[in-house]
């Protein structure tokens, strides 16, 4: 209650008190170079977007440009990812076809993580993720990767034929079945992997989001002389107690859904290739 009446009886034009930030503040960000140009401009997300893949390359860089024979924990650390990746997930799932696509999954992988963990990193608190152009365009880029290896594997028509007509299924229902495989490989397939990266780290920042908002309106008096506010303080502590759980929370999720977009890449790619199973 007394954030409502914070943010009722402070306008929203007046910097000099306190306001409840609408969603559109906490994702959309300005442009800051070549703001005049009909066709580029760079805003926040898009130089942190630029700064994940420079961190990505910078890892793989640092860890196997010139490896060691007995690694060091650096190293050792990003050995045992890139094992992770070709043995639980490209291996496990795709099979030995496989062994190819662990580069291309593991850049998948580091890119989703470094980008949800910006999430919860000081200064920046801001998940690229939680806005729909990237998980969109990792998805139709997941999309491209097992449409042409599929296609390389089976033959254009095999491929088609093998997703649009499940064995076993008798013939009187394939009118009604091919349309929704169809409609599943072309449009469900990569809007769902998109959405489920996006929503769930919007939805993420958002939570974090209002923790601290909550913590901040009901510890300081926004009313009259400014100060401690005593009876908005047990909610306040609480909201401030809950705030490092909740950033913890955030960080095992950044972790889940790289895992989840990539297994779920890997999954798509095994279909592609090997649609009889």
């Amino acid at each position: 209650m007394n954030l409502v009446l914070a943010a009722e009886a402070c306008p929203a034009d007046n910097p000099g008190c306190f306001h409840v930030p609408s969603l559109g503040e906490l994702f959309d960000f300005p442009p800051f170079l070549f703001e005049n140009s009909p066709f580029f401009a760079m805003n926040r997300t898009g130089m942190l977007y630029l700064l994940a893949g420079l961190i990505v390359v910078g890892l793989m860089m640092a860890a196997f440009m010139t490896p060691s024979i007995l690694p060091g924990k650096f190293q050792a650390a990003m050995e045992s990812l890139v094992d992770f990746i070709r043995s639980d997930i490209a291996l496990e799932v795709i099979g030995p076809d496989g062994l190819r696509f662990v580069p291309f999954l593991t850049s998948l992988f580091l890119f989703i993580w470094v980008n949800n963990f910006f999430e919860v990193m000081p200064f920046v608190q801001f998940p690229p993720t939680g806005r729909m152009a990237v998980p969109a365009l990792l998805a139709l880029t997941v999309y491209f990767v097992y449409w042409f290896a599929g296609i390389k594997s089976t033959g254009l028509v095999a491929y088609i034929k093998g997703h649009a007509i499940p064995s076993g299924v008798p013939a009187f229902v394939l009118p009604l079945v091919i349309p929704i495989e169809l409609a599943q490989i072309f449009i469900i397939r990569p809007l769902t992997h998109a959405v489920r990266l996006f929503a769930n780290m919007m939805a993420g920042h958002i939570l974090l989001a209002i923790v601290f908002i909550a913590a901040n309106a009901f510890l300081i008096n926004f009313h009259g002389e400014f100060g401690f506010n005593v009876k908005g303080s047990p909610i306040g502590i609480l909201a401030l107690a809950a705030g490092p759980a909740m950033v913890a929370f955030e960080m095992m999720v950044g972790v889940l859904q790289a895992y989840i977009f990539t297994i779920l890449a890997a999954v798509y790619i095994g279909d592609s290739l090997h649609p009889e199973h």
